[in-house]
C-alpha cells in the first residue's frame, strides 16, 4: 500500500502542477540566481546613473568656469587694446616726458649717413610718476661728466 492517497479528476490534475520535493529543491538555486542577477543589475544601474549625474554636474561647473574665464580674457584684451592704441601711447609718452623724435637719419653699411639728423623738437614735459612708483623710486646718484681718455704714449700697443 502506498502512503499517498489516490487523487481523481480535477484534484489529480492540480496535483501534477505542484512540484514534488525533489523538483522544488532543484528549482531553488535557479530562483536565487535570477533574483541575485536582477538585484545586481538594478544596483549597477543605480551606480551608473549616479556616476552620470555627477559627471553632468562637473561638466556644468566646468562650462560655467570656462565662460567666466573667457569673459575675463575678453575684458583684459579690451584693456590691452585700449592701452596700446596710438593715441593712448602718445598721451602716456607725453606724461613720461618724452617728445617726438622728428625725421630719422639712417646709417648705411658703408658708414655714410642718409638723411639729416635733427634733435627732438619740443620741450620735455615734467616727469609724472604714478604714486606706486614714487614709493619705490630712489634718486639717482650724481655722475661726473665722462672724461676723455688720454692719448696713449705708446703707439705700439
Amino acid at each position: 500500500m502506498s502512503s499517498k492517497p489516490e487523487l481523481k479528476g480535477r484534484a489529480a490534475r492540480l496535483a501534477r502542477l505542484i512540484p514534488t520535493g525533489r523538483a522544488q529543491a532543484a528549482r531553488t538555486p535557479f530562483v536565487l540566481l535570477v533574483v541575485l542577477l536582477l538585484g545586481g543589475g538594478l544596483i549597477g544601474l543605480l551606480v551608473l546613473n549616479s556616476a552620470l549625474s555627477e559627471g553632468a554636474f562637473q561638466l556644468d561647473d566646468l562650462q560655467r568656469e570656462t565662460k567666466n574665464l573667457t569673459d575675463e580674457e575678453q575684458s583684459l584684451q579690451r584693456d590691452i587694446d585700449a592701452y596700446s592704441a596710438p593715441d593712448a601711447l602718445q598721451r602716456r609718452a607725453r606724461e613720461l616726458g618724452m617728445v617726438s623724435g622728428g625725421d630719422p637719419a639712417f646709417l648705411s653699411p658703408d658708414g655714410k649717413v642718409k638723411g639729416v639728423p635733427e634733435p627732438a623738437s619740443g620741450a620735455p614735459a615734467p616727469l609724472v610718476l604714478p604714486p606706486e612708483a614714487l614709493a619705490t623710486a630712489t634718486a639717482p646718484a650724481p655722475t661726473a661728466a665722462p672724461s676723455t681718455p688720454a692719448p696713449s704714449s705708446n703707439p705700439g700697443r
